[in-house]
């Protein structure tokens, strides 16, 4: 965890795509992170997180729907309903944002670490969505 915040302290965002792991093209925007992290499996065997957080099932995914024209108005500003409180991606804010304690497997989150079947994010998959939210989680 460390490791990831002096990265953010940085700011460099090429510093970011080199430690981007399973997807080096993986960049601090909302579309890279829509179309290599949400819809895409990576070489680590990581499925989509589409492959669960859709429409077809969103009676058990906690109404979360990452398809590609739903997933930023379903994430930026949206309470969780899983967790009272607790909002998906707070602008600005990535330490607040519940999408990060999911993502992260932070203590308090209700129901699994995402992904559940894993694997998990790499340490830099998650800097660069870290990022993203830290400089205002835009739509580009």
């Amino acid at each position: 965890m460390a490791f990831v915040l002096a990265v953010l302290a940085a700011g460099c965002d090429e510093a970011l795509s080199d430690i981007a792991g399973p997807t080096p093209n993986l960049e601090a925007t909302f579309s890279s992170i829509q179309s290599t992290i949400f819809e895409a499996s990576d070489s680590s065997g990581r499925p989509a997180c589409t492959d669960c957080h859709n429409t077809r099932f969103a009676q058990f995914n906690g109404g979360l729907d990452l398809s590609h024209d739903l997933a930023y108005a379903n994430l930026v500003g949206v309470a969780s309903r899983g967790k009272a409180g607790a909002v998906r991606v707070i602008p600005g804010d990535a330490a607040n944002s519940y999408l990060i304690h999911k993502l992260d497997g932070r203590s308090g989150i209700v129901g699994l670490r995402m992904p559940t079947s894993g694997p998990y994010l790499t340490a830099g998959q998650l800097a660069v969505i870290q990022r993203w939210i830290e400089l205002g989680a835009r739509r580009d």
